[in-house]
């Protein structure tokens, strides 16, 4: 299983609400949280079978920007 950690613009319960049932669904993310309380809006994805560009591509696609964090 992988970590990938984004800096996102996932900034709000409305955003959270709009990525959820995605995330949800997806059946390489085993589990995922945003800390919309931290500046940088650090979401965390826990995955296997994926890499952390597909997950970044699955946030955009909802709308949202994601920058991996190294």
């Amino acid at each position: 299983m992988e970590k990938y950690q984004f800096k996102t613009t996932i900034n709000c319960a409305g955003c959270v609400a709009k990525v959820t049932p995605h995330l949800n669904a997806n059946e390489n993310i085993t589990s995922w949280e945003v800390d919309i309380k931290n500046p940088e809006k650090i979401l965390t994805v826990e995955a296997e079978n994926t890499n952390s560009q597909e997950v970044a591509e699955l946030i955009e696609k909802l709308g949202f920007e994601a920058q991996e964090l190294s």
